[in-house]
């Protein structure tokens, strides 16, 4: 079996691009190669063609290698719900939850599906690039560990460890996973990239120098700082690192509500990368006060978000919108939220809560996840989207049909993720909120489409590989 993995010293050390790259350079070499991660914990989901729900990230590397999104590539994902409870996904379906006390101890069932779906896809492909979770070095975990090391030695694979150099001690923290770990487990250990580099790497090189001298570690390369790549993140750590591109005409302002629970975020990443949009994170009243457009984004726990909604003091400013006509967006676990009355026996154990009570709906969780792939259309623009919740909302008064979702006034709600992904109504929908609020945003002429612009990031990122790193070293190391 030929394969890589890829390890990060940290979250968000961007092992996920780096699997990316991987698999777009290599499938454009000819390479029929895979991604694959055997346990992901985010709440950043995607429904694949087949209906199966795997992590955004493993979507994003299967479009980069060329291959079908399926629940092989990511068959266990963990749901973070509480801080000691999680969803469990199990081979693209919801299969119970998972305990913080069970957490070391209690996933050799789940180990058993990883490594059958590992097997599968290397019986059909050239090289399999896994991506590790959180760090390697985690000996505290390693015992029922089956995504880093477990699966590393389960099937030989070498481990090549990508560290952070933006946060700072990135050679101390390479140097102490080689250190920590024991005979065995550093055997699999073959070398290292450095990524988000910024600065002359000459004056990198004599500390590169010293860790492989003392370590025998190989550098596999250094990775410079990539501010246009920045899709489809699964980690709440990269939240909100949107760009600013400017437009042709003014500046459409879009607040998106952090919540501490926050769900399938990437739904923000379209608006930011449409020409002129500014989104930013809001998280007081002020933000939301100088904002031409606030949106709630999903959420896991919607009823705990809701309360820290409340506490943060911004539900009398949405309500304040509603009644001035000021545009508010709610996704899925944020239109929710919404509804008059909210109950919810599933996520939580508050049961009946009142919502905001911006929109003339119910929602009544029930214990069967709701997986789907949409389409519609508004405005004359088809839109397809895509579903996941145990939310339903049910209508109970006058509003105007919206995305399987309501519109009353300028406040909108959709049970949709992925809406924004639709060119055509993603920027008919912002030229109509444009218009609300007296902004002269209009779309940029000859814009790139969102897909276009996923395309090229990951280009980008491949070529980038290519300058700055030895893939066909890293090749020769996965099929040795």
């Amino acid at each position: 079996m030929a394969g890589l993995l890829v390890a990060g010293t940290s979250s968000d050390a961007g092992k996920s691009l780096i699997v990316a790259g991987l698999c777009r350079a290599w499938a454009r070499q000819g390479v029929k190669v895979a991604p694959f991660k055997a346990q992901n914990m985010s709440n950043n989901s995607m429904v694949c063609p087949d209906g199966s729900e795997i992590g955004r990230a493993q979507y994003l590397q299967a479009i980069a290698a060329g291959v079908e999104p399926s629940a092989r590539l990511n068959p266990v994902l963990l749901k973070p719900a509480t801080d000691r409870r999680s969803f469990i996904v199990v081979d693209g379906r919801q299969r119970g939850t998972l305990e913080a006390g069970e957490y070391a101890t209690g996933r050799a069932a789940l180990a058993q599906a990883a490594f059958a779906a590992y097997e599968e896809l290397a019986s059909e492909f050239d090289v399999i690039v896994a991506e590790g979770a959180g760090s390697p070095a985690e000996i505290n975990l390693r015992a029922g560990d089956y995504v880093n090391l477990g699966l590393a030695r389960r099937f030989d694979m070498p481990m090549v460890l990508v560290g952070d150099i933006d946060r700072g001690g990135v050679l101390a923290s390479i140097f102490g996973h080689w250190a920590i770990l024991d005979d065995a487990d550093r055997a699999q250990l073959a070398g290292y990239l450095i990524n988000k580099f910024r600065g002359d790497q000459s004056v990198l090189a004599p500390g590169l120098d010293e860790l492989s001298a003392r370590t025998g570690l190989r550098n596999f390369g250094v990775v410079p700082w990539l501010d246009q790549v920045w899709l489809d993140s699964e980690d709440a750590l990269a939240f909100a690192r949107w760009p600013r591109t400017p437009g042709a005409g003014g500046v459409l302002r879009v607040a998106a509500i952090r919540f501490p629970r926050i769900s399938n975020a990437t739904d923000l990443d379209a608006l930011a990368a449409e020409p002129g949009v500014d989104v930013f994170v809001a998280d007081r009243p002020d933000d939301l006060a100088r904002a031409d457009v606030v949106v709630l984004p999903g959420s896991r726990s919607t009823l705990a978000d809701l309360e820290w909604l409340r506490a943060r003091g911004l539900a009398e400013p949405l309500a304040e919108r509603a009644r001035t006509g000021a545009p508010t967006l709610g996704i899925c676990g944020g239109y929710q939220m919404l509804a008059r009355l909210i109950e919810d026996p599933i996520e939580s154990t508050t049961g009946s809560v009142t919502g905001l009570a911006l929109l003339p709906t119910r929602v009544d969780f029930h214990a069967e996840k709701t997986l789907g792939r949409p389409v519609g259309a508004w405005r004359g623009e088809t839109v397809q989207g895509y579903e996941i919740h145990h939310g339903v909302v049910a209508v109970e008064g006058e509003a105007e049909p919206f995305l399987d979702g309501v519109r009353v006034g300028n406040t909108f709600g959709t049970i949709w993720h992925g809406a924004f992904e639709n060119d055509g109504f993603r920027r008919a929908w912002l030229t109509e909120v444009a218009e609300a609020v007296g902004s002269d945003w209009r779309p940029t002429p000859g814009a790139p489409r969102f897909a276009q612009r996923r395309e090229q990031m990951l280009d980008e990122l491949a070529d980038t590989l290519a300058t700055h790193t030895d893939l066909d070293g890293l090749l020769d190391l996965a099929t040795a």
